[in-house]
C-alpha cells in the first residue's frame, strides 16, 4: 500500500469531458497513470497521450518533473509530444499555406517545452525550418512564426549553434538590415543574431561582417521599444564578444554617433521610464565601455620607458616654472627634480616612478594626472602651488592624493569587473560624457583639495580623508546626476559638515530601529567595554612614551621619556638618549606621586603654550597637555609625538585623577568594541562547541616575499 507521502491529489482535464479528480501515486509508471485517465474516459491507444499543466506553463509531465506537483494541481490529457511533433512535422509541410501558418504558429507556441523539442529534433524538424528561411518563400507573418519556432528550440541547447550555414546567417542578417521589413520579424531577426554572437567567436565575426554598425544604430532611433531592446542587446553582444582590436573600432563609431548621448536623451526620456530590460543594456553598455581602461589599471610603470618618464617631468614642469635645466650641473639638476617632486606629493621624489607600480590603479593613475594638467593647466598650478606654500604636515600631497582617488573611481565604477548578468545599476552621467573618468577625476581632485582645508587634515588624516572623498563621490552618484556640471555643483555641496549631518542622522536612525532589547544590551555592556579601554590606557602608560622639549627657540634638541609605576602610584620621567628604546624606571630620576596630581590641562591652556603665545602652530597646540601638582603651583609640560599618544596620555591621565575618558580615540575605540561585542552576544551558537583554550598560532612562513610593502622611503 503506497505511503500517504506518495499520494499527490490533482484534476485533470479534457476539452468536452467532465474533469477527473484522481490520487496520483508517485510510485506507479506515469505510462499507468495515463492509461487509467484514458479508460475512466473510454480513450483507446492511451500511448498517443500524455499530461502537462493546465494553467501558466504548460510544461509535460515526464518521469523527471512529476515529483513538482503539488496537491491541487489542474493537469490536462493532451496529445503525446511524440504525436504533437509528428502532426507539426507535416503540417508545416502542407501544400496549404494556411496550414502551414497555423502549423508553424503552435509550433512557436509549444517549441518552448524541452520533451517537445526533443522529439521535434529528432526527426530533423529543425533544419526544416531553416530550410524555410533559406528559402524565403513565405510571407512575413509566416516567416516570424517560423523564426520564433526556430528560436525557440534553439535555446534548449540540444543543437549547436555553429551548425548553421552561411546562407542561413546572411538571410538572417538580411533581415535585420532591411529598411521595409515587418516589426516583429525584424526582432525574432535581432534575437537570433544576439545568440548566435554571445555562442561562438567565428559566428560573432559573421555577424560582424554581415550586419552593418549604422543599421543597428538606425534600429536604436525607431519608435518601437522592443526593436530598441532587441538591437540594444545585440550591440551589448557585439561589445562584449569583440576583442579589443575591434571593441576598439566600435567604440570610435558610437563616439562618433554620439550614441551614448542619444540613448539618454531620447530612448529613456521619450518612454518615461527605464523597462529593466533596457535598464540592464545600458548598465552593460556602461560596464564594456569602462572597461577598456583596465589594461592601463592592470599595468605598472616602466621605469626604462622614456615616454612615460618625459610624463612625469612633464608634470613637474607644468607645476613649477624654474630656471633652465640644461644650464644645471647633474647633481644640482637631480636636486632640483627630487625637491619638486616632493612638492608634486610623490612619496618617493628621486625616481617617482616607484609610486606607480602599484596595480592597481598603475599606469591609469599617471593618465588621469596628465589629463588634468593638460586640460586644467590652472587649476593644476593652484593645486600644487597652494598645497606647496603650506607647512610640509598639512600639505595635501597631489600625486599620492591622485594615485589612490583613481583606485577609488575605478572600484566605484566597476573597472575591470565584468559586467553581471542581473546588473542594472548605471550611471546616468555616463551618456553625457564622453571621458567619464578623466573628468569625474579632474571634478574629484579638487573636491579632495577642498575637503582636505574643511578637515583641516594633516598627512596622518590622509586615509580618513581619502574616506570622507569616496563618500561624497558615491552619495552624490547615487542620485543620478545627468551631467557632469550637475556632478560637480552636487558633490561640492556636500562638504564635510555635510557628510558629519548625515553620518550622525544615519546613526540615529539606525539606533531607532535597533530593538529595544539590543539597545538595553549595549548599555549593559559598556561599563565592561569602558573597564577594558581604561586598563589599555593605563597599560600603555606603564610602557612609557618618548618626548622632545622645545625650546623657547624651538629647537627640537632634547628628549626625555615618561612612564607610570607599575603599581599606578608614581609617574618616573627623566632626560633619555634619543637611541634609547625603553629606559628602565631605575634610569629615570625625577618622579611625581600621582595623589599630588592636581590637574590636567590640555591645549593653550597649558603653560608652556601661555609662555608662547601666538608663537605656537594649531599642530603643536593640539598635542599639548599638562599636569599641575603640590597645590598646582609646579607643572609638568607634555608635546606628544603625534594625536594617537596625545589620546592615551590624556585618557590614561583622567582615569588616575578619576574623570571620564573625553578622547575622539575612546569614543571610536568604545563603538568599535560595542559593535563587535553585540554581534557576537547575538550570534546562534546552539550546538557550537566553544573550545576552552585559544588555538595554536601556527609557525612564520619561511619569508615575507608575499606581502607588499606599501611604505615608501623618502630618498
Amino acid at each position: 500500500m503506497p505511503q500517504q507521502k506518495d499520494i499527490v491529489k490533482i484534476a485533470i482535464q479534457m476539452p468536452g469531458a467532465y474533469p477527473q479528480l484522481i490520487q496520483l501515486d508517485q510510485k506507479k509508471p506515469l505510462s499507468a497513470v495515463i492509461k487509467e485517465v484514458c479508460d475512466g474516459w473510454n480513450l483507446p491507444g492511451p500511448d498517443n497521450y500524455a499530461l502537462q499543466y493546465a494553467d501558466g506553463v504548460q510544461t509535460y509531465i515526464t518521469e523527471s518533473n512529476r515529483l513538482d506537483i503539488k496537491n491541487g494541481c489542474i493537469l490536462r490529457l493532451t496529445k503525446a509530444p511524440s504525436r504533437c511533433a509528428e502532426d507539426l512535422f507535416k503540417g508545416i509541410q502542407s501544400s496549404d499555406s494556411g496550414v502551414r501558418c497555423d502549423s508553424l504558429k503552435e509550433l512557436a507556441n509549444v517549441s518552448t517545452d524541452v520533451t517537445f523539442a526533443q522529439e521535434f529534433i529528432s526527426r530533423d524538424g529543425h533544419l526544416l525550418l531553416v530550410k524555410i528561411v533559406e528559402d524565403s518563400n513565405e510571407s512575413n507573418v509566416i516567416m516570424t512564426h517560423t523564426l520564433t519556432a526556430f528560436m525557440e528550440l534553439m535555446d534548449h541547447g540540444i543543437v549547436s549553434w555553429e551548425n548553421l550555414s552561411t546562407v542561413f546567417i546572411k538571410k538572417i542578417a538580411g533581415f535585420v538590415n532591411a529598411k521595409l521589413t515587418d516589426a516583429s520579424m525584424q526582432q525574432v531577426s535581432l534575437d537570433i543574431l544576439e545568440s548566435m554572437v554571445l555562442s561562438s567567436h567565428g559566428l560573432f565575426l559573421q555577424v560582424k561582417q554581415e550586419v552593418t554598425m549604422e543599421r543597428l544604430v538606425a534600429h536604436l532611433q525607431v519608435t518601437n521599444q522592443q526593436i530598441q531592446t532587441k538591437a540594444m542587446a545585440l550591440l551589448m553582444a557585439l561589445l562584449q564578444t569583440a576583442g579589443d582590436s575591434d571593441r576598439q573600432d566600435m567604440f570610435a563609431f558610437l563616439n562618433k554617433k554620439n550614441l551614448r548621448q542619444y540613448i539618454y536623451k531620447n530612448i529613456i526620456h521619450s518612454s518615461g521610464s527605464v523597462q529593466d530590460e533596457m535598464a540592464h543594456y545600458l548598465y552593460v553598455l556602461q560596464s564594456v565601455t569602462m572597461n577598456h581602461l583596465e589594461p592601463r589599471m592592470r599595468t605598472p610603470l616602466d621605469c626604462y620607458s622614456q615616454e612615460q618618464r618625459d610624463i612625469l617631468h612633464s608634470l613637474r614642469q607644468a607645476a613649477f616654472e624654474t630656471e633652465s635645466e640644461n644650464s644645471l650641473s647633474h647633481e644640482r639638476r637631480r636636486s632640483l627634480c627630487a625637491k619638486e617632486f616632493k612638492k608634486l606629493g610623490f612619496s618617493n621624489n628621486s625616481n617617482p616612478g616607484q609610486d606607480l607600480l602599484r596595480t592597481p590603479p598603475g599606469l591609469l593613475a599617471m593618465d588621469t594626472m596628465f589629463y588634468f594638467a593638460s586640460r586644467y593647466p590652472d587649476a593644476y598650478s593652484r593645486f600644487v602651488l597652494e598645497n606647496s606654500s603650506r607647512e610640509d604636515k598639512h600639505e595635501c600631497p597631489f600625486a599620492r592624493s591622485s594615485i589612490q582617488l583613481t583606485l577609488i573611481l575605478c572600484e566605484i565604477l566597476r573597472i575591470g569587473e565584468p559586467p553581471s548578468e542581473t546588473g542594472s545599476d548605471y550611471h546616468p552621467i555616463f551618456f553625457s560624457q564622453d571621458r567619464l573618468m578623466e573628468e569625474l577625476f579632474c571634478v574629484c581632485i579638487q573636491l579632495l583639495n577642498k575637503t582636505w582645508k574643511e578637515m583641516r587634515a594633516t598627512q596622518e588624516d590622509f586615509d580618513k580623508v581619502m574616506q570622507v572623498v569616496r563618500e561624497q563621490i558615491t552619495r552624490t552618484l547615487s542620485s543620478k546626476p545627468t551631467s557632469l556640471e550637475l556632478f560637480k555643483n552636487k558633490v561640492h555641496a556636500l562638504n564635510y559638515s555635510e557628510i558629519l549631518k548625515l553620518r550622525q542622522t544615519e546613526r540615529l536612525h539606525q539606533e531607532e530601529i535597533l530593538a529595544p532589547p539590543v539597545l538595553e544590551l549595549k548599555e549593559r555592556l559598556k561599563p565592561e567595554l569602558l573597564e577594558l579601554i581604561r586598563q589599555q590606557r593605563l597599560n600603555r602608560l606603564c610602557q612609557g612614551t618618548m618626548f622632545r622639549k622645545i625650546s623657547s627657540r624651538r629647537r627640537q634638541d632634547k628628549l626625555w621619556y615618561c612612564r607610570l609605576s607599575p603599581n599606578h602610584k608614581m609617574l618616573h620621567y627623566g632626560d633619555a638618549e634619543e637611541d634609547t628604546d625603553n629606559p628602565p624606571i631605575e634610569t629615570l630620576q625625577e618622579k611625581i606621586p600621582v595623589a599630588d596630581i592636581k590637574g590636567l590641562l590640555t591645549g593653550k591652556d597649558c603653560p608652556h603654550m601661555k609662555e608662547n603665545k601666538g608663537k605656537q602652530t594649531k599642530e603643536v597646540l593640539d598635542l599639548a597637555f599638562s599636569i599641575t601638582y603640590d597645590v598646582e603651583e609646579y607643572s609638568l609640560n607634555f608635546i606628544a609625538p603625534s594625536r594617537t599618544d596625545f589620546c592615551l596620555w590624556t585618557d590614561g591621565l583622567s582615569v588616575l585623577l578619576g574623570r571620564e575618558m573625553s578622547s575622539d580615540s575612546m569614543r571610536s575605540e568604545l563603538e568599535i568594541l560595542l559593535s563587535m561585542e553585540i554581534k557576537l552576544r547575538l550570534l546562534d551558537l546552539e550546538n557550537v562547541p566553544i573550545p576552552d583554550s585559544a588555538p595554536v598560532v601556527p609557525k612564520p612562513p619561511s619569508n615575507f616575499n608575499f606581502c607588499y610593502d606599501f611604505s615608501q622611503t623618502e630618498q
